[in-house]
């Protein structure tokens, strides 16, 4: 087995893992396998994966956006940091907290 497949593997492993509620023990092992190997896209990619669904969108968007430093081709990244920007954005929008404003958030 080459060192791709096995890696593949590893991740494979641990999202599996990660089927009950166990999502920390998860994300512990990804800070682990990327502590070991910081250059590795594969690893921060699905970390973000994993703290998106954890709904943790401040260190997904950081985990996406180190996925972009080292291969900066990546589109489903950059399209991930874009989604994660429209949900906070709209998050905590009360178009009626200020009547003042400029900017009518549904209409953008």
């Amino acid at each position: 087995m080459d060192m791709k497949a096995e890696e593949n593997k590893n991740l494979e492993n641990i999202q599996k893992s990660d089927n009950k509620g166990i999502s920390k023990s998860a994300l512990e092992k990804y800070n682990n396998r990327i502590a070991e190997k910081p250059d590795d896209v594969d690893l921060y990619f699905s970390r973000a994966e994993l703290l998106f669904s954890m709904n943790d969108l401040g260190k997904a968007s950081n985990d996406y956006r180190k996925v972009l430093e080292l291969d900066p081709q990546n589109q489903e990244a950059l399209g991930k940091i874009e989604f994660i920007k429209t949900i906070l954005r709209y998050q905590n929008t009360d178009i009626y907290a200020n009547p003042n404003t400029d900017m009518d958030p549904w209409l953008e």
